[in-house]
């Protein structure tokens, strides 16, 4: 019995030790991350492959030059991405030829991939000039989050779009979003009313969130997936609702949309770099009462997910690093 009672204290102590030494390194981490440095960083530029020339990047903090941008993260995409920007070009050209008043942009964001990402993504630089397709290199893999970030605080729409290099969702969807931005608009900030608007007023400076959901999929996925994937989403979802509470049922959906007034807000401030920033995003939406709406949209499953059961690690110590961060008041949040 004694040598029981040896044994089970050990193991406390052993477990203790773990549980101090992994909210110890939460803290730390928290901490190094206190300080945005999205004001710190050096514009980059962007490369005209036609011309070799550079030029220099817009900031979010500019005025909107475009009415739409599209921010297209990619990793290792060199496979899935000519088809996606494929269909979104159609879309956005089939669009424009129809309404004079439509620009738009393309920003494919590699996000330090080893295969040819970058060489199929200036092809299509190429193909459509510098001022329709740009293309940022990170140089290094950072993560999802930060390629997001990246394409946002550099964009020139009015609307910002982030959708995945997979083609998952169809691009054509993104007027759902847009729909309701302008659906809310009206209804909460009383846009397009010319008693209360002046000339001068655009869609960019309303902050509203559209967020793509799958939610609607939900029932079909739990029938088909492994139980043991279900109960690791269950709980998932069940550390998000505590995270950044209710209010969006799919905070994971690659397919968001953005006024450019929200958006300055929210990638200025945005920390988390991989999969959970999305999570983040709808905390900082609250603390700022940008209006959110859920829209759901089509989606199918693409070979070649990224996400795998090894994430579920990397997204728990996300969230813990920002529940750490915010509540301890160690992140600041910048208006």
């Amino acid at each position: 019995m004694g040598l029981l009672f040896t044994v089970a204290e050990v193991l406390i102590s052993l477990l203790c030790i773990v549980l101090l030494g992994v909210l110890s390194a939460i803290v730390l981490e928290a901490y190094r991350r206190r300080h945005n440095h999205a004001h710190l960083e050096a514009p980059p530029v962007f490369e005209d492959p036609n011309s070799l020339k550079k030029v220099q990047c817009p900031s979010i903090h500019d005025p909107a030059e475009k009415y739409i941008s599209l921010i297209v993260p990619a990793y290792n995409e060199e496979h899935r991405l000519p088809g996606a920007i494929d269909e979104t070009m159609n879309y956005l050209q089939q669009r424009a030829a129809k309404d004079k008043s439509f620009s738009y942009e393309v920003i494919i964001v590699d996000d330090g991939s080893k295969d040819e990402t970058a060489r199929v993504a200036f092809n299509f630089v190429k193909k459509h000039t510098v001022d329709n397709v740009r293309v940022i290199l990170l140089g290094r893999n950072h993560g999802k989050g930060e390629a997001i970030r990246k394409g946002m605080l550099h964009a020139r729409g009015e609307l910002l779009l982030m959708l995945d290099a997979d083609g998952a969702t169809k691009v054509n969807d993104l007027e759902k979003l847009e729909n309701q931005i302008h659906v809310v608009a009206r209804q909460d900030f009383h846009y397009g009313d010319s008693a209360s608007n002046d000339s001068s007023f655009r869609i960019s400076d309303i902050p509203i969130a559209a967020f793509g959901s799958r939610a609607h999929l939900e029932e079909k996925a739990l029938a088909t997936r492994k139980w043991y994937r279900n109960f690791l989403m269950k709980g998932f979802h069940l550390v998000v609702l505590l995270t950044a509470g209710s209010g969006i049922r799919d905070t994971q959906c690659g397919f968001k949309m953005f006024t450019r007034a929200a958006a300055r807000k929210l990638f200025t401030n945005v920390r988390l770099k991989r999969w959970c920033f999305d999570v983040e995003l709808v905390f900082l939406c609250k603390w700022f009462g940008i209006p959110m709406v859920e829209i759901s949209v089509n989606w199918s499953e693409i070979p070649g997910s990224k996400v795998n059961m090894l994430s579920i690690p990397n997204m728990l110590w996300e969230l813990a690093l920002m529940s750490v961060g915010y509540r301890t008041r160690m992140w600041k949040i910048h208006c």
